[in-house]
């Protein structure tokens, strides 16, 4: 491992020390909060909205995320590693792509996405239910 690789995930583990960064990925819908200061007072913003795109290239990994704001389409792109933003998924996505791009001239139910089925939760609710009849 060279010195510019050492660094790199030295400075990873000093980034996520302390905070837990959920796994998501493409058409997952994130609400994502971001830190603001104004003069001398600080307050967190929420973005939320479809992750369209995630790039994953170490400490420069980042996501995009699309939503409608007011009828037009508003896209944003997020530093994964930055301490100033908290990732929240709302609601996991089906999709069968790893870039959503095509959303862009998309608008309405053309735009949905499907939920994903998470069938071991379903199996193991299922399952208590039976056990308790």
């Amino acid at each position: 491992m060279n010195l510019l690789e050492q660094f790199e995930k030295d400075q990873l583990a000093s980034l996520t020390q302390g905070r837990a960064i959920p796994e998501f990925g493409p058409g997952d819908t994130l609400k994502v909060l971001v830190k603001v200061v104004e003069g001398d007072r600080e307050r967190a913003q929420a973005y939320e909205g479809v992750c369209i795109a995630r790039k994953n290239s170490g400490l420069n990994s980042s996501f995009t995320v699309r939503k409608i704001s007011f009828g037009e389409g508003v896209e944003r792109v997020f530093p994964l590693y930055s301490p100033k933003i908290q990732i929240e998924v709302v609601r996991r996505g089906q999709v069968r792509r790893a870039k959503l791009y095509y959303l862009r001239d998309r608008r309405g139910k053309s735009a949905r996405i499907a939920e994903k089925k998470d069938y071991t939760r379903a199996k193991a609710a299922s399952a208590s239910t039976d056990a308790n009849a």
